[in-house]
């Protein structure tokens, strides 16, 4: 019998967020209904809401979560009811040319549950990110739940939860796409969410100087807190030149650039030494443009990259993350600015554009 569960949905472009009693089917094979404990409020699900995603309304949102397995499908064997999960939505499918390669965190068909969830009249939903999970419960592929066996506290869930999406993305924009290795500089331009993040994976990976740059002191203050060693206000000198001087005068060895606008990715082109590297983590909006001189891509050398979810592998990731959180090592608290409700979502978008969170976590 299938599920009817409270749900937030966006009916079309720039809608209101509206909760919605939805039909969440019973799991087929390699599907998985869990229970969503908590969601974290995602920019990428605000852009769902004004279409930076696409045009396939309604869509299911929320995707940044903890939960607890419900019910199994067919030959589901990597978790069980009751286990305790992080959803992801890299669910490897293990056979696209990037699985066969062994880049299985580069898989370019990850799996979705097959089974479209819908309102009540039928209209099938597009889970945001395969995921949808500002609901009671969703229906998800079995490969975009990762166990935690760790014994978290109640109120840890919406802290660990946050690694399904924005700190995960931040983090493993550091770690993994940035190869930051022990007494590297990094800078990190942007300092929301994920930027934050990344200032936590460059903290983690043994960075000697972390550089945050942002135009807000109050967010430069924040980022002291979690491993910036030195903060640069944007607004009032120039982030190039600034990083360059914090450098000996050669510019970081990876610049992360969380916002995703050609200005902020040009000032990280140009604040990284020669043979630096630059990851672009911040998801741009469609019609934005980049123009450099093509002469100083060659003459700068070292490599630009961009950032897929932290180029993260979740059943190699989240374990070992949920434990350097259990050990004091990555502050995954201080991301939850506050705890809301399924009907705050609406206002929830409003702090989180306005720069006033860097995450407002749905409670279910």
């Amino acid at each position: 019998m299938a599920y009817k569960v409270q749900a937030a949905v966006v009916r079309a472009k720039d809608a209101p967020v509206t909760i919605e009693t939805i039909i969440v089917p019973k799991p087929g094979p390699g599907e998985v209904v869990v229970d969503v404990s908590t969601c974290g409020v995602c920019h990428t699900d605000y852009l769902y809401v004004e279409g930076g995603v696409g045009d396939n309304y309604p869509y299911l949102l929320g995707h940044e979560s903890t939960a607890v397995v419900s019910e199994i499908g067919e030959g589901v064997t990597n978790v069980a009811v009751g286990d305790k999960v992080i959803l992801n939505w890299r669910a490897v499918c293990g056979e696209c040319r990037a699985c066969k390669k062994g880049d299985l965190k580069y898989c370019f068909n990850t799996h979705n549950a097959e089974q479209k969830m819908t309102l009540e009249d039928g209209t099938e939903l597009e889970a945001a990110l395969g995921i949808g999970s500002f609901a009671e419960k969703t229906l998800v592929a079995a490969g975009q739940c990762t166990k935690i066996d760790a014994d978290l506290e109640d109120d840890q869930d919406a802290a660990v939860g946050l690694l399904g999406c924005g700190v995960m993305a931040g983090i493993g924009a550091a770690i993994n796409t940035g190869e930051l290795k022990r007494g590297e500089s990094l800078a990190v331009i942007g300092c929301g969410g994920v930027g934050m993040a990344a200032i936590q994976g460059g903290k983690l990976a043994g960075a000697t100087k972390i550089i945050a740059v942002d135009i807000d002191d109050a967010k430069l203050e924040q980022a002291k807190t979690l491993g910036a060693t030195h903060t640069v206000n944007s607004k009032e000198v120039d982030a190039v030149e600034t990083i360059r001087e914090l450098t000996d005068g050669f510019g970081a060895d990876l610049v992360v650039e969380a916002v995703g606008r050609p200005e902020t990715y040009e000032q990280a082109f140009y604040a990284r030494d020669l043979a630096g590297r630059v990851v672009l983590v911040g998801v741009p909006h469609p019609d934005m443009k980049l123009e450099l001189p093509l002469a100083d891509v060659f003459s700068r050398g070292g490599s630009l990259k961009s950032s897929w979810y932290g180029d993260t592998l979740p059943s190699r990731d989240f374990p070992m993350l949920v434990d350097q959180y259990q050990l004091g090592r990555l502050d995954l608290d201080a991301f939850v600015t506050e705890r809301i409700t399924i009907n705050e979502i609406n206002e929830a978008f409003d702090k989180m554009n306005a720069g006033k969170v860097l995450r407002s976590v749905v409670e279910m």
